[in-house]
């Protein structure tokens, strides 16, 4: 159950709007305001800076979506870092990731303030920098979801007018504005890359809000990559179009040089559209930016890294109180630096909190634990993670003495502030232990046990084999008391005879785990499971005992259990070996149900074998039809179960016959009376339900 003191934010960002934030947070100040500053430094082969800025951002990216499926909490990074290197680093993770996810959003304020500007000079940068960060931290105070339908729109408009100045500014490209192109030399190119980095690591500012993200194991891979695709190419063509159409004394600075570069390709019309899509992309950047930045106080508070106050939600599910402390900050940074100095203090941080991302896959990884389990695992093991850690450090000394010292003092900073405050407060250690328990040192279970929560909200994926699993369990249905030894080994005996492994190995592994501490027992409901090599399918006996049984365990989940609780569901799980992580799913499906509040009542109410696995199944994933003449479903009666129509990828899984279950198979022929459990997948499903359930002279078939 969700833990109170942690409340879960609300998932309301759908690919779309995953997508609007990534692409948003990255196509702002690093196209509309950074290339005439880079362009100081690195001259026409500032297009390659942008390259080669990129660079290093492909292992971190990787990482943060693999991370990001396998743990979408809020705060993203933060998280991560936290809960693989410890809390330490956590705090200097956290403290590091949302100053530069605010550094950014700054640049991108003072970069809207420079495009207004053009047309009102009367409004100076740093007050309209200032008034824009007030309208953002409002917008973000009204919620996600509606932050995210803004973003959408913006980006949508941005994307539009981008396409028509790439459109029209390729073909008035001047080849003579490139011929001086690398007279800077590659030092200078190198080091403007680190200054450009800024550009791109926007895309990963939607980790911090992957616990808001519906399916994020599809939604969070698919939107950053596509995101990414989106700047790669509008920064590579865009650059182009700018060295290739503004003399170099015109772009050398320029703190507006699309729109110079619009005036020269289509004139007052395209300054006016350069305009408007500078404004949708800064309007776009800061909102992401203050959603993104606001999401790591609410994460550290909930682990007691910073004051509890930042946890506490608004009446809309916001931490209002982060969206506050990042405005203020905002406000000073935009008094206090100039716009280079901003990016360059950004990149720099970003470059070492990456570094340490991709070190974090490989603590994971490395650690052994099962419930570690992303939806998607990066590619390149370890050679692509092991890039990832040098090439930011290396980018970072190339970059200056002004980012290294900055870096350096956030070091300092954020290990004082954990010493301090934080260490007192924390009881928790990172994958980095479970790495040195297989060097024979320690390890900490409170990890592996956040991580199996984790799973348990994510659900189960598409491939796992669940509904199935259930509906082929065997039942054993008992209305008195006996000991857990005995229904033990009644258990193994029915699973002995259809795995073909020897009922004491069985027992023994059963009864093992639970003297042990490794059989969750709680509420009322106990899950004995074990994995076996002979096995290439899972398998599941139930059980429900009306009188309850009494179980003796170690360690079990609830502090409060005594060995005298009546339990009266037990479920019996074996798994493949090979395949851990869905082991591990498929107990955090069946905890899910145990969960509910009715599950208990229900269960010991339940009139036979096809109640009690109801019980069990997903709505959205089974239907129960009863057979009657007068009703749609009376056109099924007589058939044999192979020629009934059902959609592609549904079964009919149990047949009930008056006071006995029958063994579906395809020559069985269907009778007036009988209840079918049928499961499969959910679209499947839906239409079942419009045929025979959902008709104007039939409102249910779900009760005989």
């Amino acid at each position: 159950m969700a833990d109170p003191d942690k409340p879960l934010l609300k998932k309301e960002l759908g690919l779309l709007s995953v997508y609007a934030l990534a692409t948003g947070a990255t196509l702002s100040s690093g196209f509309f305001l950074l290339p005439g500053l880079a362009f100081t430094q690195a001259g026409p082969a500032v297009i390659l800076s942008y390259m080669l800025a990129a660079i290093p951002l492909i292992p971190a990216m990787f990482s943060i979506v693999e991370l990001g499926s396998a743990m979408p909490r809020s705060g993203g990074v933060y998280y991560f870092l936290d809960r693989t290197l410890g809390p330490l680093v956590g705090t200097i993770g956290g403290f590091g990731t949302w100053l530069a996810l605010t550094l950014k959003t700054a640049f991108a304020l003072i970069g809207m303030g420079a495009y207004i500007n053009i047309y009102l000079p009367q409004f100076e940068i740093v007050p309209a920098a200032i008034v824009f960060s007030v309208i953002f931290a409002i917008v973000n105070l009204f919620g996600t979801k509606k932050t995210g339908s803004l973003q959408i729109g913006l980006v949508v408009a941005l994307l539009v007018i981008l396409v028509g100045f790439l459109a029209h500014g390729l073909p008035s490209i001047r080849p003579e504005y490139f011929e001086s192109f690398l007279s800077e030399g590659w030092e200078a190119i190198i080091g403007t890359s680190g200054l450009v980095y800024i550009s791109y690591v926007g895309v990963t500012k939607v980790a911090s809000v992957s616990e808001e993200i519906k399916n994020p194991e599809r939604n969070l891979p698919l939107g950053v990559f596509l995101a990414v695709a989106t700047a790669l190419i509008i920064y590579g063509l865009g650059t182009i179009v700018m060295v290739g159409v503004v003399p170099a004394g015109q772009l050398n600075g320029d703190l507006a040089p699309v729109a110079t570069a619009a005036t020269i390709i289509a004139g007052s019309w395209g300054k006016a559209l350069a305009t408007i899509a500078a404004l949708c992309a800064f309007f776009a950047v800061a909102n992401a930016g203050i959603l993104s930045a606001s999401r790591y106080p609410l994460a550290m508070s909930r682990d007691h890294l910073v004051p509890p106050f930042f946890k506490k939600l608004n009446s809309r599910g916001i931490p209002a109180n982060g969206v506050y402390v990042t405005f203020a900050t905002l406000v000073v940074i935009v008094i206090l630096f100039d716009p280079t100095k901003i990016a360059k203090l950004a990149s720099s941080v970003q470059l070492l909190v990456f570094s340490l991302v991709c070190l974090s896959v490989i603590l994971m990884r490395e650690s052994g634990l099962e419930s570690y389990d992303p939806g998607y695992r990066s590619p390149g093991y370890p050679w692509l993670h092991i890039c990832g850690i040098l090439i930011p450090v290396w980018l970072l000394f190339q970059m200056g003495i002004l980012p290294i010292l900055f870096g350096l003092g956030l070091l300092g900073l954020g290990s004082l502030w954990y010493l301090k405050y934080a260490r007192s407060r924390v009881d928790r250690r990172g994958a980095i232990l479970h790495v040195f328990e297989r060097l024979g040192q320690g390890r900490h279970v409170g990890l592996d046990r956040e991580l199996r929560g984790i799973m348990k909200e994510k659900g189960l994926r598409q491939e796992d084999p669940y509904d199935e699993v259930v509906a082929r369990a065997n039942v054993i249905d008992l209305e008195n008391e006996v000991s857990f030894e005995d229904v033990t080994r009644q258990a193994a005996s029915i699973l002995s005879r259809q795995v073909g492994v020897g009922e004491d190995k069985l027992v023994e592994g059963f009864l093992e785990g639970t003297r042990v501490g490794a059989t969750p027992v709680d509420r009322g409901v106990a899950l004995p499971h074990m994995r076996l090599h002979e096995l290439t399918f899972p398998m599941m006996i139930v059980v429900r005992s009306r009188a309850g049984i009494r179980i003796e365990v170690e360690n079990p989940i609830d502090e409060n259990y005594s060995p005298d609780e009546l339990n009266h569901a037990i479920f019996f799980l074996v798994s493949p070996e090979a395949n851990p992580a869905q082991h591990l799913r498929v107990l955090a499906q069946l905890a899910s149900h145990i969960d509910e509040t009715d599950f208990m009542s229900n269960w010991v109410a339940a009139r036979n074998e096809q109640h009690l696995k109801e019980i069990l199944l997903r709505d959205e994933r089974y239907l129960t039809l009863a057979l009657h003449r007068e009703k749609k479903t009376g056109a099924l009666i007589g058939l044999a179960l192979k020629d009934v129509p059902l959609p592609e990828d549904c079964l009919v899984a149990l047949i009930r016959r008056v006071d006995r279950s029958l063994v579906p198979h395809g020559n069985s022929v269907l009778q007036a009376g009988d209840r079918l459990t049928l499961i499969g997948d959910p679209e499947g499903i839906r239409k079942l339900y419009e045929e025979y359930v959902r008709s104007p002279d039939h409102q249910s078939d779900g009760e005989p």
